[in-house]
């Protein structure tokens, strides 16, 4: 995770210069919403809070193994940060998912 934000700060260093990154174990959700979010983007703030238990146990692998969890961790930070910047996620690396 860490070294995914690192890389995302070093392609988008003014939008994410000021980027925090925690790490709680579940959300705080109200009744009322549906499912379980897997991070929560607080802008004002340029913190992006990433819930892991819900990250971990509750996404869908097609294959269950370290690499494709470690995938998994990393399209969430770059969701989570996409939604913090505006941009989609594909949009934040485009090389980087460009396969030759």
């Amino acid at each position: 995770m860490q070294s995914t934000a690192e890389y995302l700060v070093d392609l988008w260093p003014e939008e994410l210069a000021r980027l925090r990154i925690e790490v709680m174990p579940m959300p705080d959700q109200p009744n009322q919403v549906q499912g379980v979010a897997r991070w929560r983007v607080i802008a004002d703030e340029h913190l992006v809070v990433l819930y892991r238990i819900p990250i971990e146990r509750m996404s869908r692998l097609h294959r269950d193994d370290d690499w494709h969890r470690r995938l998994m961790v990393e399209s969430c930070v770059f969701r989570a940060v996409g939604e913090l910047i505006g941009k989609d996620p594909w949009d934040l690396a485009p090389e980087r998912f460009r396969h030759w």
